[in-house]
């Protein structure tokens, strides 16, 4: 069955499924080194106060999450300031799962772009694309997910400098989003994919989830950010609408 939904500049999403890419937020979810710890405290408690309520704390850079270009540029814009019309998106899905599983090291090719391409459709302007690497299947696993060697230094694919480029420059997209902890390769602690994007004021997704559920050509992404006044980035939640 196909559902219909219509906002109220009249544009409409027309959808057969919905998928959730969000990782559910509890104290054992892999965090990047130095950032704060993902905490839930009890407040109240039914028997005693009549209702239940908890309190939690983590960093803005944790769980599935979006990065804002305050993240990396003094002056650049906060969270609070993205408009919700960006925040609704199509989006594609590039699966780098098999050059992924033989190199951890991985990144995108403009290659790979153009043979997405040449499989599936030319990726139009405002489009988000995804990195589908099958590190979400490492979530549950933070040594694997991050998968550091002797030095601490990671080792997770993510998105060539040169392709994101390409994507900005020739395809006009919208942003990026991965399901690793960065767009950047887990070598890159320059964040050069991360700075080139966000410099043009565009979005950057990352610790996404279900990326495997991903298999059309159209998706519609809504993203559900918390509005931190002046916040480098926020935990999100991703919902995929399937054509």
């Amino acid at each position: 069955m196909r559902d219909k939904l219509k906002s109220n500049n009249l544009k409409t999403i027309a959808y057969s499924q919905i998928v959730d890419l969000t990782h559910a937020i509890h104290p054992n979810i892999p965090t990047w080194a130095g950032d704060p710890a993902t905490e839930f405290e009890t407040v109240s408690q039914i028997e005693k106060h009549g209702y239940f309520l908890r309190k939690f704390s983590m960093g803005e850079h944790s769980g599935t999450h979006i990065n804002a270009p305050n993240s990396f540029y003094a002056g650049g814009t906060s969270i609070d300031s993205y408009a919700p019309q960006s925040l609704v998106s199509p989006a594609i899905a590039i699966d780098i799962r098999e050059q992924s599983l033989a190199n951890p090291d991985y990144t995108l090719t403009i290659d790979d772009v153009l043979n997405w391409e040449r499989q599936h459709k030319l990726i139009e302007p405002e489009n988000l694309v995804l990195l589908y690497t099958g590190w979400q299947e490492k979530w549950d696993d933070e040594r694997s997910f991050f998968n550091r060697d002797e030095s601490g230094i990671c080792h997770f694919p993510g998105f060539g400098k040169a392709a994101t480029q390409f994507l900005l420059e020739e395809r006009s997209i919208a942003g990026i989003g991965t399901d690793t902890h960065g767009v950047d390769t887990g070598r890159d602690e320059s964040f050069a994919v991360n700075k080139l994007v966000l410099e043009k004021q565009r979005i950057v997704l990352e610790n996404l989830a279900n990326l495997d559920l991903l298999l059309a050509d159209e998706i519609t992404l809504v993203i559900g950010i918390l509005r931190l006044l002046g916040g480098s980035g926020s935990p999100v939640s991703v919902l995929a609408f399937i054509a």
